[in-house]
């Protein structure tokens, strides 16, 4: 134990400047009780077994800190840093009452470090490795749900955690809904496998290798050690067991040497009747013949290998910790009555739980109130709770006190066990769980706590409200007064202020249950953009308590989201006081109080007015309907009034093996797989710590547009550990300027800043946190100038790049279409419009650069797509020859287009700071700093006007598109290309006018992305096919088969359809499959039979162009190319793939590397690799003569070495055949070399009253030709489907009017989790043609004549957003709408349910105030 005398002084100043310094100071006042009470400031714990201790640690470190300070484990990754994507996932062990012992996932990015003494901490590399991998990670390894790999180690432990904590009685107590609906994944997300793969792999891990029950089942609860027995253990080998000096359980699955066997039971034995019925589990994996195509060599489980919970801490005895310097200081009381003493001593100290909120406001807000933050978690009387023993105890209840800082998961156990004991007296404690299911992720809710949660006063908060309603109190202790109640009612103040004393600690939350024999109901609700781990938009706690005649005696409406803090519907309370509640007049005279109540101004913080008012009636007709049904006094007139709740997925792939290959075709695992869910593969930041290195963040502007009058770099600089920093001034104006296609952007800002989140300048320091703080340090003067954001505001401005391409067709070319217009018998003119979306990889960019004094090169690891242009401006800025820049890349953790330029200036900072100060130079960018700086998608607006014949078949199109460039061109250009190009979809239009214009604004400068213009283009066609329809009341599927191509026909870009158009056999196929027709009448019946519930059903083609000129290079970034590239070369040099190599991407190897983009990776890298293998193979052909064709390839190698034969070779190969030029119209080449094709039906299902849906099924064919690797190819087809669903429903940024991004990271920008994937999700590739005849798509002259797939399959994720929109018409239909549909995408819940446009809707519109402008703004407008 350290002495006292080495125990941290409190800070000087612990409070900020703005607030006045009590007397005494905070180290006159806590100086006393550190040296009286606080013994020590050692951290002590286990890590995968292994004591640590870890004396007076960094204050400013969370646990993710000390994790990847350690050089053995960087498998636990840095994906956000607000607990919002799961990559920083890791399980705690920890002991409780009663001898349990429960594993926690948490995120450790938020985790405070000093949480983690006493315990036992679990990382990825603790589970296994890829010599010996624990069975849970070889499945998801090989059963293809790894990609990126990024994500993959968080996921894995968030499983292992839900089934360390499922092992009760000798078995494996998991359920499908413990897996999928209970919330134990919805803290963690994958950009890119759609999830289907994942779960299937956990689910066969439970069925298979722990013979698990995969049946519904109650909630999984902490293990009972004592009760833990298994033979299993009787016959583990020698000293597996525990030591002889050890007491109490290891807490080993299976069981310990040291339990008394109390069951018999044999979880390695026995086989369930659902275990034997497996197959029903595994649909995502049978072919659509049923044969079995999964690999069957998986290791078996073992639970002697788990690791144990280590004896010595079953002893552990708490003792007070301090610890701590002159910037912050950390306590660890041990009791409440410490607890009280601290905060008695200092109110201004921060008492911290799971810092789930507090760590945000440290890292991102920098604030600085946490200088002195104490660490209750682990106070046993603040977090344990005695459940009543027996029926009397239960009878005489009359509230439930929660413990303040019990962890939610926790106290949703507990209000799930009280329920089904008290029935509907706990209907308070029923609407609590309900809302804390859908509190945040597992990984927040195994630490936060309610007291938290109502101290921070959220005015969103999920649970406020429903405690509220039930009429809750908080139990306050302060060292002076005791103990005392106090209304929750009466808690909020003001915004983010409470009556709670600063001295004060919350020490229970006392929520009241119903009298018996009382007719009273409460419920809550909550809608927010994504079902799971999302803030509320609005919430709502609502509880009526009526006598035998059904008057109303008491009645609380709770709102959050509605005003500065959870508040009462006050009006409409009293409105329904004393009326029979059951009486449809008492209905509306609440809801026309309501309206009262919450009069919001058009302006209101948050946005979303007219959605906010219109959901506090829906949610309020909601209650009313289901209460009057609950409490026996009526029955609701209206149907489905009830929330929507998915089911669990399922789905099909239909497995298909080539044949004549021996490789190329066949399914197998990304290579890297392994290493992804072991921890064991290295990202940029993984890489090891250089001797010398220094650590850069970025300064970034934060104006949209203004000049930059000072910049003072002082305070910054005299922070301890600041070397240096970077700003215009470090790089000559010539060499200061990048840009992929002109060089028109500036590494550094020069005078003016464009965007908010432009760099003005670097810090580099002794590590990234103090390099970080001291970014923050850094003023700026500015002088505000105009600013541009919207699309409309650019044109009006005549704000445009210069472009000034365009696409004519028939007519066109000679001019006007006037003529033709003319003589169309119909004419539809719209506005369409589609946001931008961030690429959310789970890396963010990152570099690290290396340089070489003796012979002035540089080496650069850098997070990119694109080797060659990070070469060529590096050696720019360096003033050095290219062939000194010596640019690298392992693997990438997700990419889609973002990371092709916009990596490049991160590599090009620290390649400067590198030279300047001669040491190693890394830097990786926050999610914060990557999502303002790196673009996304470009959000595009469409003015379109088409012309048709009376049966609706196009005979005219004349369009201007629009794209959001930002402040600088990028790729804007080349992305509005591929938009004029797809804007026909898969229709023939026989004159066409297409025009491109580039929005020059006052935003972040947009880049690539998946798809690179072509879905927005294409959600255009769909959006004026659509339009068509429903003017002339045609069929929609009718429609586009009527105006699909047909072989000879031109494309705007007059490029002939050619024999590998195959959309209709596509369409018949997959109806067919899909049963489309018999469901789509289903669809019409549901929506006749339900008001409040519409379902819809839609069917899109799409067709998806692919070229690019030269291409000889690649790199990995989750797709697969490594493993299809070793593919390839094992079948060409007729090897086994476990014999080719591949090395990390660098350009000392591969000279001049297009980017690896554009979904053209395997084609292009496939046929260079094929080029080198021939000319192996030619070389040595007559060493394969003299030894035979069977002979290894180490014999024939080695012979041909003796010879001297020349055994590398370079390979090199160009795209024939293209090679289009813009405005030729007379005889242009194809702009394409194929299209890849695909169809997808997608039905899903809306709730009308809020706006929220879910995905039903969807059924996705794809034409890729010969896949290299199917399984590889299904993944991405089924993670650009999920991605596509993001973009059109989900996925929404948003700006302020001042021009700051303000969806920057998962807590406001919502990509989709675990719990949006369509229910049913079935995959297909075409085979053969209408008539059974197997193609070959030898005409393609591509490797195995397969076909890109990374981007194409992407759209089809707007099918999602068109059954929506068929699902909001049968809707509006039956409120008598006629009106025209216009629904502009992402259909976000707020657009579905404004455009219903019922009663509601109508009531509850805002007019704006002259002058009066939206809290945000959307720059597609």
């Amino acid at each position: 134990m350290a002495a006292a005398d080495v125990l941290p002084s409190p800070p000087v100043a612990a409070v900020s400047c703005s607030q006045p310094v009590p007397a005494p100071s905070a180290a006159e006042a806590l100086t006393p009780l550190i040296q009286s009470t606080y013994r020590t400031s050692e951290l002590r714990f286990f890590v995968n077994g292994r004591r640590v201790c870890v004396p007076n640690p960094d204050p400013e470190w969370v646990l993710l800190d000390w994790i990847r300070a350690q050089d053995n484990l960087k498998g636990t990754k840095l994906g956000c840093g607000e607990g919002g994507c799961g990559a920083c996932t890791v399980v705690l062990q920890t002991r409780e009452k009663g001898r349990r012992l429960r594993h926690i996932a948490v995120n450790a990015c938020l985790f405070p470090l000093i949480g983690v003494d006493g315990k036992s901490l679990i990382t990825i590399e603790g589970l296994g490795t890829v010599s010996h991998p624990h069975p849970l990670q070889e499945r998801v390894a090989k059963m293809h749900g790894s990609q990126c790999g990024f994500c993959s180690p968080g996921i894995i432990l968030s499983i292992y955690g839900l089934v360390r904590n499922a092992y009760r009685d000798g078995k494996f107590r998991l359920s499908a809904s413990d897996i999928e609906m209970q919330g134990h994944l919805d803290g963690n997300l994958c950009r890119c496998t759609g999830y289907k793969p994942i779960l299937e792999a956990a689910k066969t891990f439970i069925v298979e290798d722990l013979k698990g029950n995969l049946v519904e089942e109650p909630a999984s609860y902490p293990i009972m050690v004592d009760d833990v027995a298994d033979k299993l253990l009787q016959i583990a080998p020698k000293g597996s067991g525990c030591r002889a000096s050890s007491t109490g359980s290891c807490g080993r699955l299976g069981g310990c040497c040291r339990d008394s066997p109390t069951s018999s039971s044999s979880s390695a034995s026995e086989t369930s009747p659902s275990s034997q019925q497996s197959s029903a589990t595994r649909a995502t994996s049978a072919s659509s013949s049923g044969k079995e195509t999964l690999p069957r060599d998986f290791a078996p489980y073992d639970p002697t290998a788990e690791l144990i919970f280590p004896p010595a801490l079953w002893g552990y005895q708490q003792h007070p910790i301090c610890y701590g310097d002159e910037r912050k200081i950390w306590f660890k009381p041990t009791s409440l009555e410490q607890l009280i003493q601290l905060k008695d001593a200092w109110p201004f100290a921060q008492i911290i739980g799971g810092a789930s909120e507090t760590q945000i406001e440290v890292r991102f807000k920098k604030s600085d109130k946490y200088r002195v933050c104490i660490y209750a978690s682990d106070i046993d009387e603040l977090s344990c709770f005695d459940e009543p023993q027996g029926d009397e105890e239960y009878l005489a209840l009359s509230k439930v006190s929660i413990p303040g800082n019990m962890s939610l998961s926790k106290v949703e156990e507990i209000c799930v066990t009280l329920l089904s004991r008290l029935g509907s007296r706990a209907s308070a404690l029923e609407a609590l769980a309900k809302q804390l299911r859908y509190f945040a992720g597992r990984q927040i809710r195994n630490v936060a706590s309610l007291a938290g949660n109502l101290a921070t006063a959220s005015p969103i908060s999920d649970a406020a409200p429903a405690l509220v309603a039930a009429g809750s109190t908080v139990t306050i202790r302060t060292k002076k007064e005791g103990s005392y109640d106090l209304p929750l009612s009466d808690f909020f103040v003001k915004y983010r202020t409470t009556r709670l004393p600063a001295n004060g600690v919350i020490t229970h939350i006392n929520i009241p249950l119903s009298p018996r024999e009382t007719l009273e109901v409460t419920k809550a609700y909550k809608q927010a953009k994504r079902k799971d781990d999302d803030i509320a938009i609005v919430t709502a706690g609502f509880r009526v308590r009526i006598d035998k005649d059904g008057i109303v005696q008491q009645a609380i409406f709770a709102f959050g989201g509605m005003a500065p803090t959870t508040t009462v519907a006050a009006k409409t309370q009293h409105v329904v006081q004393g009326k029979r509640w059951s009486d449809g007049t008492t209905r509306e005279s609440a809801i026309s109080a309501l309206l009262e109540d919450f009069d919001l101004p058009f302006s209101a913080p948050g946005g979303m007015v007219h959605y906010r008012k219109a959901l506090t009636l829906s949610l309020f007709f909601r209650f009313w309907n289901e209460s009057v049904t609950e409490l026996g006094i009526a029955q609701s007139s209206h149907d489905s009034v009830s929330e929507i709740h998915r089911e669990i997925s399922t789905g099909t792939r239909d497995h298909f093996v080539a044949s004549g290959t021996k490789v190329v075709g066949r399914e197998m695992p990304h290579l890297s797989a392994l290493k992804h869910c072991t921890g064991e593969a290295e990202y940029v930041d993984d890489m090891p710590q250089q001797k010398n290195e220094l650590h850069c963040a970025l300064v970034l502007s934060t104006k949209a547009h203004a000049r930059i009058l000072a910049v003072d770099w002082s305070a910054a600089l005299d922070m301890p550990g600041v070397v240096g920093y970077l700003d215009k001034d470090s790089v000559s104006r010539e060499n200061n300027n990048w840009g992929p296609i002109r060089v028109d952007e500036p590494l550094f800002a020069v005078d003016e800043v464009h965007s908010h989140g432009q760099t003005i300048g670097l810090v580099y320091a002794e590590s990234a946190l103090r390099a970080q703080a001291a970014a923050a340090k850094v003023r700026v003067t500015y002088e505000a100038l105009p600013v541009i954001l919207t699309i409309d505001q650019a044109i009006k401005a005549r704000s445009y790049f210069e472009h000034g391409k365009q696409l004519k067709k028939g007519a066109a070319i000679q001019g006007s279409l006037d003529g033709i217009f003319a003589k169309c018998k119909h004419i539809i003119e719209g506005r369409t419009k589609l946001g931008g979306q961030e690429h959310f990889y789970l890396e963010t960019n990152a570099a690290l650069a290396i340089p070489h004094i003796e012979d002035g090169t540089m080496e650069l690891y850098a997070s990119t797509q694109n080797l060659a242009e990070n070469q060529v401006f590096v050696a720019q800025v360096l003033g050095v020859p290219m062939s000194h820049v010596n640019m690298r890349v392992k693997r990438l953790g997700g990419a889609y287009g973002g990371k092709e330029s916009r990596s490049t200036p991160i590599a090009c900072l620290v390649a400067i700071a590198a030279k300047k100060e001669r040491r190693p130079m890394r830097m990786m960018l926050n999610r914060d700093e990557d999502i303002m700086t790196s673009g996304q998608r470009h959000p595009m607006q469409c003015k379109w006007k088409i012309g048709t014949d009376a049966n609706g078949v196009i005979q005219c199109l004349d369009v201007d598109i629009y794209n959001n460039a930002g402040y600088s061109l990028d790729m804007s250009g080349a992305v509005m290309d591929r938009a004029c190009t797809h804007i026909d979809n898969c229709y023939h239009i026989p004159h066409a006018w297409i025009r491109g214009w580039l929005c020059k604004t006052n935003t972040v400068s947009n880049t690539a992305f998946r798809g690179f213009g072509g879905p927005q283009a294409m959600y255009f066609a769909e959006s004026f096919m659509s339009a068509i329809a429903e003017s002339l009341r045609i069929d929609i599927d009718e429609l586009r088969v009527r105006n699909l191509y047909k072989q000879g026909e031109l494309t705007p870009f007059l490029q002939p359809i050619d024999i590998d158009f195959h959309i209709p056999t596509m369409l018949e196929q997959l109806s067919a499959s899909a049963d489309y027709e018999n469901r789509k009448k289903d669809v019409k019946t549901f929506n006749s039979k339900n008001r409040y519930r519409k379902r819809g059903i839609c069917k899109i083609p799409t067709k998806f162009g692919l070229s690019i000129l030269l291409h000889h290079g690649g790199t990995e970034m989750g797709q697969g190319l490594y493993t299809k590239m070793c593919q390839v070369a094992a079948e060409e040099l007729g090897v086994s793939v476990d014999q080719i190599f591949n090395k990390d991407s660098q350009t000392d190897q591969v000279a001049n590397p297009s980017p690896t983009a554009a979904s053209s990776g395997s084609d292009l890298n496939g046929m260079a690799v094929k080029n080198a293998c021939e000319q192996l193979n030619g070389r040595l052909a007559p060493y394969r003569k003299q030894f035979g064709q069977d002979a290894p390839m180490s014999v024939i190698a080695h012979a041909a070495y003796q010879d001297r034969v020349n055994l590398a070779a370079n390979g090199f190969w160009k795209m024939p055949r293209i090679g289009y030029k813009w405005g030729n119209y007379k005889d242009p080449l194809p702009m394409y070399y194929y299209f890849t094709q695909g169809v997808a039906i997608t039905e899903v299902e809306l709730d009308v009253l809020t706006g929220d849906h879910t995905v039903l099924r969807t059924d996705i064919m794809m034409d890729v030709g010969r896949s290299i690797n199917p399984s590889i190819d299904y993944g991405q087809i089924e993670g650009a489907f999920v991605q596509g669903q993001g973009l059109f429903t989900m996925e929404e940024s948003l700006w302020t009017r001042q021009g700051e991004l303000f969806t920057r990271g998962p807590g406001t920008y919502k990509i989709p989790g675990f719990s949006d994937i369509p229910q049913i999700f079935n995959v297909s590739m075409l085979r053969h043609d209408s008539d059974g005849i197997a193609l070959n798509w030898k005409h393609l002259r591509s490797i195995q004549s397969s076909k890109g797939v990374g981007e194409p399959p992407l759209f089809l994720g707007s099918t999602v957003f068109f059954a929506l929109r068929e699902a909001v018409k049968a809707a509006r239909e039956m409120n008598g709408m006629e009106e025209p549909l216009v629904l502009d995408a992402p259909g976000t819940p707020e657009k579905l349910r404004l455009a219903i446009d019922d009663e509601f809707v109508k009531r509850a519109s805002v007019t704006p105030k002259d002058g009066e402008a939206n809290f945000f703004v959307r720059i597609e407008e």
